[in-house]
Formats: structure tokens, C-alpha cells, sequence
């Protein structure tokens, strides 16, 4: 649905503060705007634990000499289904899960970023609890295992599913990203964890942001309701102002938010984007939740890419009338440079096209690498075509050469 809410005088009023998630919800697959009451002060540390990038023990990073430089990747949703899990018995010889082989091909792309961050949609199924697929996740904790292993750093983890398996789905989810060594953003153990965090690569601090539009009708505890965040404009550039208080050089925020399958971005995405560029504290938005490909723009000039499809999923296989869309994938890239001075500039995203591959075993096949590979089957070849096709219609200006 889209909001009439006047977000920008909303958010001139409250710059600077930071609040707890709401409890109010929205129907799935639309973008909700839930107003949040904001507390007179929250504590915003620094966050350790942020996967191979390095951390800062303050939240001011010493004065730079020379200009700092980074290159970050994002990938959309994460969908562990069943039928993924069953494979993963299989590749593992029913010891256990192993989901690697699913990642073995897109692991050189994602590693080759300073910082590489993926969307974890659905939380791990608490230590003792059977896993659980659609319409409640909770997955093996093996697909961290995987993530962690091709390359990512961290993961945006606010969506629609986070409470699926309830405070316990959270607290096992953040706690076996803690244990492969990934940072994430979008869920909370304790209050504090919620708080935007500053970790730093290459010399550049970050902080990233993680928010979603709903959670399907689910809700939190009234007395834990700051266990994940919800979005709300006021919110999102609150919590970007403490970042930048903290020393934050580069802001990312991650929403999930948009329709089901609409690969055009809803008016509500639209609105949403010009308030958070708006504020000038934001320096990317990164989206998920759509599950197909969604546009780049720069908005107010600041790079929005408001879909990037899944990276690994079931759906258009046994998850009802899905389109040959849902298979196809992004990782993007932008490079990042802050001068000695301070200035922040975002180059141009690229985007590597990415095409999950069911029967081989729901490998995940970068689409130009396939194509350029000679031994690749005439059928294969053909699929990864008609893929490029498809990605190539919504993000044609953005494809790496």
C-alpha cells in the first residue's frame, strides 16, 4: 500500500534519535509504514564480529592521510526450501547438510569483494527443533556454513520471515552467523544488538542498516518488541544519524520491502527511497523481498537498487505460480572511495547475472561465466540465455562486460 504520511516534516522533527521496532504489521507483500515511538536516548556501539572485515575499537576512526577504498557486493534473498535441504542430505552424504556445492560457483565472484552481504530471509531453527519450511522457516544451520564458506561477510536479516520460529529462531540465527564469523544486521538479542554498529574495511567505517515491511501478521513480545525493526522513515534516517555520530563514513540500508513478483518497484518503494536519500545520510539502499529483479536508480543521488532477486530458492518449482523470473539473480557491486578530506563518492553498481540451476542440483551459476564456458550443454545453455534475457530487460544499463 502506499503511505500519505508526510514523512518529511516526520522526519526533520527526529533526526538524531533512534527507536525500538514496532510492534504493528501489514499485510504481506506489500510495504507497510509503521510510526515507532523513539526513546529519549539509545546506546549505539561498536560492532565486532563483522566476518573478515576488520573492527574498530571506537566509533571515530583515526584521520586518513590518503584517500580509502572498497569494493562491496550484495545479493538478494536467501530461500532455503525443503527440497535444498533434502539436496544438501545428498551432497552430504546424509551426514549432516552440506549446501557449499550450491554456492561452489558464484564463491569467486562474492570473494573477490572487500565486503560482500547477503539477505538471510528466514531464521535458523532453534538447537532441538525440526526445520520447517513455508510458511514458517527455520532452516539447517548449514546454510550459514555455506554463506560464510563462498565468501560473505554478513547478512541483512529483517524480513517478513524473521519471527517464523519465534525469539529463540532469532537469538539460534544471530548466534550461528556469530560462530561462522559473519556480522548481521536486522536482528537482536538483547536491546543493545538492534543499535546501528560501526565496523570498518579498508580504513572506511560502515554501518549497515537492515529493515523490514512486516512480519506476515506474526508479532513480538510487547516487552521485546526492539528484537527486530520494522521499517519506518523516521527510524531509518534516525538510526543513519547515529551511525554518522558513531564515525560512520558509508551508510548501507537494506529493506525488504516492494510486492511479490512486481518487478516494477511500488510507489510506496519510490516514496520511501526519496525520503531516506532525502536526508543526505544514506549512501546506499539495497532491496530484497520481491523475488524478482527490481531497477537501479540514483534517487537524490544516492545508487538504489530496489531488487536483487534471490540468489537461491525453490519457488517456481513446487511454490505455486511463480515465473521463470523468481530463478534469476544479481550480485552487485559498487566501489567506494572516501578521500583524505572525508568526501564519500559511489561509483556506478555493476551487476553480475546469477541463475539458480534446479536440476543440477540448485547450483548457483554466475550466467556469463556459464555462457562463456564451452563445455556448458546445449540445454543449460539455453536456460542461462533465456535468463540473461530476462535480467539484461530490467537492469540491461548495469550488466558487468
Amino acid at each position: 500500500m502506499s503511505s500519505t504520511v508526510p514523512w518529511l516534516s516526520a522526519v526533520a522533527l527526529i533526526v538524531g534519535c533512534a527507536g525500538p521496532a514496532a510492534t504493528a504489521d501489514v499485510p504481506p507483500g506489500t510495504l507497510g509504514v509503521a510510526p515507532l515511538p523513539l526513546p529519549a536516548e539509545s546506546a549505539t556501539p561498536v560492532e565486532t564480529g563483522a566476518g573478515r572485515a576488520p573492527t574498530i575499537a571506537t566509533g571515530v576512526t583515526a584521520a586518513a592521510t590518503d584517500d580509502r577504498r572498497i569494493r562491496l557486493a550484495f545479493t538478494g534473498d536467501t530461500l532455503a526450501h525443503s527440497p535444498l535441504w533434502r539436496q544438501a542430505q545428498r551432497n552430504a552424504g546424509d551426514a549432516g547438510y552440506d549446501f557449499a556445492p550450491m554456492f561452489a560457483e558464484l564463491a569467486p565472484v562474492v570473494a573477490a569483494a572487500d565486503l560482500a552481504i547477503c539477505h538471510l530471509e528466514t531464521p535458523v531453527a532453534p538447537a532441538g527443533e525440526e526445520l520447517s519450511t513455508f510458511p514458517l522457516y527455520g532452516v539447517p544451520a548449514e546454510v550459514v556454513n555455506a554463506l560464510a564458506g563462498a565468501g560473505y561477510d554478513r547478512c541483512s536479516t529483517a524480513s517478513n520471515h524473521t519471527i517464523d520460529r519465534g525469539v529463540a529462531g532469532v537469538d539460534r540465527t544471530v548466534a550461528v552467523l556469530e560462530a561462522a564469523g559473519m556480522g548481521q544486521s536486522g536482528m537482536a538479542r538483547t536491546p543493545v544488538e538492534i543499535e546501528p554498529r560501526v565496523f570498518e574495511v579498508n580504513g572506511v567505517a560502515i554501518a549497515h542498516l537492515s529493515y523490514t515491511f512486516s512480519y506476515n501478521g506474526l508479532r513480538l513480545p510487547e516487552d521485546q518488541a526492539w528484537r527486530s525493526a520494522l521499517i519506518d522513515p523516521a527510524r531509518i534516517v534516525a538510526d543513519a544519524a547515529s551511525a554518522r555520530e558513531l564515525g560512520a563514513d558509508l551508510v548501507v540500508a537494506s529493506l525488504h520491502w516492494g510486492t511479490e513478483g512486481r518487478t516494477d518497484p511500488t510507489a510506496a518503494q519510490r516514496e520511501l527511497a526519496e525520503v531516506i536519500t532525502a536526508s543526505g545520510l544514506v549512501d546506499v539502499i539495497v532491496g530484497h523481498h520481491a523475488h524478482v529483479l527490481q531497477p537501479i536508480e540514483q534517487v537524490n543521488g544516492v545508487w538504489v537498487a530496489y531488487g536483487l532477486g534471490n540468489i537461491i530458492s525453490n519457488l517456481d518449482s513446487e511454490m505455486g505460480p511463480w515465473p521463470p523470473e523468481v530463478r534469476d539473480g544479481a550480485v552487485l557491486s559498487v566501489d567506494v572511495t572516501v578521500t583524505a578530506g572525508g568526501e564519500v563518492t559511489v561509483g556506478r553498481p555493476t551487476v553480475e547475472p546469477t541463475w539458480v540451476d534446479i536440476d543440477a542440483g540448485w547450483v548457483v551459476r554466475p550466467v556469463g561465466q556459464a555462457l562463456a564456458d564451452a563445455a556448458t550443454p546445449p540445454g543449460r545453455r539455453e536456460q542461462l540465455e533465456q535468463s540473461l534475457l530476462r535480467t539484461r530487460s530490467v537492469l540491461g544499463d548495469y550488466l558487468a562486460e
